[in-house]
């Protein structure tokens, strides 16, 4: 790890109230980084700046708007490390049932948004400093009825290696979960959620689904380590062995 690691970073986490996105800003912040969260509620914004504490900071934002988006980073000043952990819930179909509409949304969120957080945010990034992105694993391995979860995880994954050149010497990189524990299967029920935790975890050589904790790591370790740019850093347990 180059220079101090996270001692007095700063780190924006955006999607950073609950999920990957808050074990990300939890374990910065227990580095001794100062964290800034924003994210679209902003009771769940306030309640993990309270629980982190020391030198977090956070604000309600709707990272697909543009323009506030704009603001945000207008109004913040100079920073470290960007993280975009942002998204919503996701529904997966065979394509015949598929929402256009919600597949477009979809879209909007996790490649515009993280677009727009990058555009208006990397000017801000100092020396040394880096962006971490999110996919996912369903790029690499889609299951059935994964066609836009696919689709936008392809589509993150050439993102981060266009803006590694564009934006050098800035490090872009992401990382890619595999089913990790986490609200972004709330459009299922409760069932069908541990049905599916508990048959995908049997089926991964390391026994278990994933936790935020684990993947977070990851996020640390790329803005700290200080030489990968253009990466895409697989936590998923062995699901593209099997």
């Amino acid at each position: 790890m180059q220079g101090n690691g996270l001692q007095d970073k700063r780190v924006v986490v955006l999607g950073g109230s609950s999920g990957i996105g808050l074990a990300v800003a939890e374990q910065a912040a227990s580095q001794g980084a100062s964290i800034i969260i924003a994210s679209s509620d902003a009771g769940r914004v306030q309640k993990v700046v309270a629980s982190i504490g020391g030198k977090a900071q956070g604000q309600a934002l709707d990272v697909s708007d543009e323009r506030a988006v704009e603001a945000f980073f207008s109004k913040l000043g100079t920073f470290d490390h960007l993280v975009f952990t942002a998204g919503d819930s996701l529904h997966l179909h065979d394509l015949a049932a598929t929402d256009l509409q919600q597949a477009r949304h979809a879209f909007e969120l996790r490649y515009w948004a993280a677009l727009a957080a990058v555009k208006y945010g990397s000017p801000h990034i100092r020396k040394e400093g880096s962006i971490v992105l999110t996919t996912g694993i369903a790029g690499q391995r889609p299951r059935k009825g994964w066609v836009i979860a696919a689709s936008v995880c392809g589509t993150i994954e050439a993102l981060t290696r266009a803006l590694a050149v564009e934006l050098a010497p800035i490090r872009v990189n992401a990382v890619s979960p595999g089913v990790v524990r986490t609200n972004l299967w709330q459009g299922m029920t409760v069932a069908e959620r541990e049905n599916l935790f508990e048959t995908v975890g049997k089926s991964l050589p390391v026994g278990r689904v994933g936790e935020p904790h684990d993947i977070a790591q990851a996020y640390l370790f790329l803005m700290q380590e200080g030489f990968s740019t253009g990466q895409i850093v697989v936590v998923d347990g062995g699901t593209v062995l099997v």
